[in-house]
């Protein structure tokens, strides 16, 4: 290596002795100017010859090499690497992703070897003379944590050019599509795809089976696997993984099945399903009000193939219904029919939408988050309404939701979220909790500045920012001096208020691909802008102290690194270390502290984590009630574990949480991922709590003494979590979450190895475990309401629907919800039924589609006053799409009750939409119901979504609160009444009207030896309403026969709607047995 001045005592050397040639040729390799240190581009062989001159003196030739290049333009070099151009010059500017400079970036020339140019300066700017623009040049430009940026010199004449090159934050491989689980017959073929992003871009796959690497000289594959006549031993797991310089990462795992030539698709035979009857339909034989109509497992099965091998088949085959049958169910007084499953086939499967839907608020007082904007990645998909709320549609191939809320006024921190969904369809509700930004301090850019993350009270802080003088400098490279406005905002892992604030999911991917969680520490948002606010400030040599007091586990201090988030997939990633340093910082004792280093420029959100290992999985279900069946298990319950460190000797008064996770439940329940230890059971705690739609689930009483039978874990397992209900010693705290000992389960224990607790290497077993299996238990209080289908139909799972006329939901990826609300004065709450049969569709005429049931709610200012929101079955399509059906509703008070009004608006609009039903028992109401979607101003709540749950809640709570837009959890009487009926208290000995009613138009038409409804005059139901009566040449139609013997005194009457001068409403029209009844009710106001 030389110096410049070295540099030209050489050449006079070499230019007067061949000794100067032999020492100027290898120190020529390196050339030191200033500080730094260069490969020259052009190489000069350099050799004195006698010169035929008459002086005589020695000269410079070019010896060239024998070598194999061609240069378009200029010449080749002495190392015959490369192609040079003495008159050309490359102008260049790197920068980062946020558009900052990127200084110090090396620039590498593409030869045999990499070969150092130069460096780019403070300005992120370097200048390259020599360099031939042939467009056969390519440039590597290199920065620490930064991927390598590959640039070619483009072809051109011009002598100088000019390239701009920004470099992306180097990270592993991020996998967006997994294989997909699919099932083949042996011989068949199958192509399971994976694939992966990342910066730098992977490029490279390897594929495993059960966990065994196939080789990839064997199976040729990439990306891609490709298998092509298979056998039964290849069924098994199947995941890829994906490599570049910045790492691994590992897809999501696939089943493949692969069954015999001849083999049946699926199992034909139905498993059980027991649905729950009305409460006056007792069966005697089995003394229960359940009723086994079977179930179909939607799982993968083979269907008909096309030819080509494709990552996704064109159709998806499941294992569905093939066969149904009608049973009638003897009641108290009358039957009902229930369609039966008595066949599995392979079929279609269900297309089902996913959706997330939520509200992000803050974690303080609840104050939305009004059109705050929300972002998957990079791209802005949706905004938050004016009350925080947001809907999501997830796409179909989606594996992980990772969404960024972003407040537009500045007021919280911008929070990335990981939301678990339903991935065979419908949609959850999260709640997000927002983090209020700290409000800014002023700093002197020219000074040392400490800032105090975590304020505890008579506790230290957990650590500090220590930014050294001129740290600050603008986006362009320029060092900032003046005052700096400074929000740091802590996230304090001592305040467990605020453990649902947590960024992410608190997982990282280790060299292998793995994913592996963190046990945080506190985490921090990092905000700095000029004085006035109004541009965005980086700092670099940002010191870290964390006080190694507060780490209270001692193998963590060891552990502990600096990370920071990646807003695009949610994962943390590694920012450094920390050292351990002694210090008196602000003490006189002398104290312990890890020191890292950083540098904020485009991320802002920083941890204090350390990996761990020790981990579990904790099995929870959540119930419709506290019977615990299995047939009444709720999927779509967000689960959500708080891990607690613990104080020694006292594991009720918890130190500091570690980590907060969510798990969604599925048909099995839910797998919560958790922190334990075998040695030591209080070593880390757990609270465990479930919310569906918003509102939080009860878990089991621990109090006055624990019930095994009834938490779902049986003794001394039990004694040894230490099971506690959060109000196990104040009863007037919440009963919506419980608290455990994370034991790990020991090997040699039996009574521990069936759960509710699961080594981390035996998820699949916490997965597949019975429902006979220990496991933790929430229930939700419905109230007393009942549901009925004809149609077996789970609501929390949409791939359980049946493509039948008389399924209660006619389309499987739009549900729309309907309720009335119903007034009772009286001295009782009463039970109100709804009964929903065919009204006008010729398949369904007179059939029923199901009942609902539900307790008024009595109004605590009125004593004799109480009020119900019912559910019908909404007017529309079937499910062929083909024509209307208007649902004949017949609304029944239990109890001697009399109708005394009806919504004024709801009546007219009933009159004006023919055909309508008449009533002349006072004892009920039936209607057709309203195709429109009519609003409180009727007493109507009609709500559509993509999911039957929330279309059902949000209806409620509009009816509850008695308006079209609002919501509430208590009942007001008073407001959007539909109907009002007055029930006196009856005797002992008479019937309710549940048990005397008669079910008149449950069976078909044909089985009880009854005519169908039909309208008077008509040639086919086919053809009902599409003729006027004049057209026709008949009279108007009339009402339908005699009361039948089997009703209970009365009849409905159904009128025609007709299209004549003829039919049209005459001005007394109104004077029916309908209209004679007094009206209640508002007009709209505009």
């Amino acid at each position: 290596m030389v110096t410049m001045k070295g540099w030209i005592l050489l050449l006079l050397l070499g230019a007067t002795s061949v000794l100067g040639q032999r020492i100027l040729k290898p120190v020529l390799s390196r050339v030191q100017i200033g500080q730094r240190t260069f490969s020259p581009l052009v190489m000069l062989s350099l050799e004195s010859t006698r010169s035929s001159s008459r002086r005589g003196d020695p000269t410079f030739t070019y010896v060239r090499r024998t070598c194999n290049i061609t240069c378009p333009m200029g010449h080749v070099n002495a190392d015959c690497d490369t192609c040079m151009c003495e008159d050309a010059t490359l102008h260049g500017k790197v920068s980062l992703e946020d558009g900052s400079p990127a200084a110090d970036a090396r620039v590498y020339l593409q030869a045999k070897k990499l070969k150092l140019l130069t460096m780019a300066d403070n300005r992120g700017m370097f200048r390259i003379p020599g360099v031939c623009p042939d467009g056969k040049n390519t440039l590597k430009i290199k920065k620490a944590k930064y991927a390598t940026a590959t640039v070619t010199v483009p072809e051109s004449n011009r002598k100088n050019l000019a390239i701009q090159v920004q470099l992306h934050r180097s990270g592993k491989p991020y996998v967006f599509r997994s294989p997909e689980d699919k099932a083949r017959r042996v011989g068949q073929s199958v192509s399971l795809c994976c694939d992966a992003r990342g910066s730098p871009a992977p490029d490279r796959y390897l594929w495993y089976h059960n966990g065994s690497l196939l080789d990839p000289s064997l199976y040729k594959y990439k990306n891609n696997l490709i298998l092509k006549n298979l056998k039964r031993e290849q069924s098994g797991e199947y995941f890829c993984k994906a490599s570049s310089a910045g790492g691994s990462a590992k897809s999501q795992v696939a089943k493949l099945a692969v069954i015999g030539r001849e083999e049946a698709a699926c199992d034909s035979q139905p498993q059980s399903h027991l649905i729950r009857l009305p409460h006056d339909c007792l069966q005697k034989a089995t003394n229960s009000f359940y009723y086994d109509v079977g179930k179909c497992p939607a799982k993968t099965c083979v269907g008909k193939l096309d030819k080509g091998l494709r990552c996704k088949d064109n159709v998806s085959y499941c294992c569905g219904v093939s066969k149904m049958e009608t049973r009638d169910i003897s009641c108290d007084g009358y039957t009902l029919p229930t369609k039966v499953i008595v066949e599995c086939g392979c079929k279609i499967c269900t297309e089902t939408k996913i959706m997330v839907r939520g509200r992000a608020t803050a974690a303080d007082n609840g104050e939305p988050l009004r059109f705050g904007h929300i972002y998957m990645g990079n791209k802005r998909v949706s905004m938050t309404g004016y009350k925080g709320t947001f809907s999501i549609h997830v796409p179909a191939d989606m594996e992980r939701l990772v969404l960024t809320f972003v407040d537009r006024m500045q007021k919280f921190v911008n929070t990335t979220k990981v939301l678990p969904f339903k991935e065979n369809g419908g949609a959850v509700f999260h709640e997000i909790k927002l983090l209020r930004k700290k409000a800014p301090v002023t700093l002197e850019s020219t000074e040392t500045n400490v800032i105090s993350l975590g304020e505890m009270e008579e506790d230290d802080p957990i650590a500090e920012l220590e930014i050294p003088p001129n740290a600050f400098y603008r986006k362009n490279g320029e060092v900032y001096s003046g005052k700096v406005k400074a929000s740091v905002t802590f996230l304090d892992p001592r305040n467990i208020s605020i453990a649902p604030v947590t960024q992410s999911d608190l997982n990282f991917v280790d060299e292998e691909g793995d994913v592996f969680p963190l046990r945080t520490y506190g985490m921090f948002s990092v905000d700095f802008t000029d004085e006035q606010g109004t541009e965005s400030l980086n700092a670099e040599e940002v010191k870290v102290h964390l006080d190694a007091a507060q780490v209270k586990m001692p193998e963590h201090v060891q552990e502990m690194k600096l990370w920071s988030l990646n807003p695009e997939t949610g994962l943390w990633e590694e920012e450094g270390d920390f050292n351990i340093e002694k210090s008196t910082r602000r003490k006189r004792e002398e104290r312990t502290f890890l020191v890292g280093n950083m540098e904020i420029k485009e991320r802002r959100l920083f941890n204090l984590d350390v990996p761990e290992s020790r981990r579990c999985y904790v099995k929870v279900r959540a119930y419709r009630s506290e019977r615990f069946l299995q047939s009444e298990q709720i999927q779509g319950v967000v689960i959500s574990i708080i891990n607690m460190e613990p104080e020694p000797g006292f594991s009720s008064n918890p130190r500091a949480w570690g980590r907060f996770d969510s798990v969604v439940t599925g048909p099995n329940g839910a797998c919560v991922p958790a922190f334990c230890d075998e040695q030591n059971p209080e070593a880390y705690g757990a609270y465990i709590l479930a919310s569906m739609g918003g509102e939080e689930l009860e878990a089991v009483p621990s109090a006055p003494k624990l019930n095994p039978a009834a938490i779902g874990v049986p003794q001394p397992y039990l004694n040894k979590l230490n099971y506690r209900r959060t109000d196990h010693e104040d009863s007037n705290i919440k009963k919506t979450a419980f608290s455990i000992n994370m034991a790990k389960p020991s090997p040699n224990s039996p009574e521990e190895n069936n759960g509710p607790i699961y080594a981390y290497e035996n998820l699949s077993e916490c997965e597949e475990a019975p429902h006979s299996a220990a496991h933790f238990r929430f229930y939700r209080i419905e109230g007393d309401r009942y549901d009925f289908n004809t149609v077996p139909f789970s609501e929390d799972d949409l791939m359980s629907w049946t493509d039948d006329y008389l399924a209660w939901w006619p389309k499987p990826m739009e549900f729309r919800a309907c309720y009335i609300k119903v007034k009772i004065n009286g001295p009782q709450e009463v039970n109100v039924r709804s009964r929903n049969m065919g009204g006008t569709h010729p398949r369904t005429i007179g059939k029923l589609y199901g009942i609902r049931d539900v307790r008024s709610i009595r109004d605590p200012q009125q004593r004799d006053v109480s009020t119900a929101c019912l559910e019908f079955k909404c007017s529309g399509m079937l499910f062929d799409q083909d024509r209307v059906d208007r649902t004949l509703v017949k609304v029944v008070p239990q109890g001697n009750c009399r109708r005394v009004s009806v919504n004024s608006m709801l009546h007219e609009y009933l009159v004006n939409h023919l055909p309508m039903a008449t009533n002349n028992d006072t004892s009920e109401y039936t209607m057709l119901a309203p195709l429109d979607p009519l609003g409180h101003n009727y007493g109507i709540y009609t709500v559509t979504d993509q999911d039957p749950r929330i279309a059902k809640e949000i209806a409620l709570g509009r009816c509850f609160d008695g308006t079209s837009d609002g919501t509430s959890r208590t009942m007001k009487s008073d407001v959007g009444v539909g109907l009002t009926f007055t029930c006196s208290e009856r005797s002992t000995t008479e019937q309710s009207i549940f048990q005397s009613q008669r079910n008149l138009g449950q069976q078909s038409p044909r089985d009880s030896g009854q005519q169908p409804p039909r309208y008077l005059g008509q040639q086919s139901l086919r053809d009902l309403g599409q003729q006027s009566p004049r057209d026709s040449g008949q009279q108007p139609p009339r009402s339908l026969g005699q009361q039948s013997p089997r009703d209970s005194g009365q009849q409905s009457i159904l009128v025609l709607p007709g299209q004549s001068p003829t039919y049209r409403r005459p001005p007394a029209s109104r004077r029916n047995n309908q209209a004679r009844i007094p009206m209640t009710g508002q007009r709209p106001t505009y």
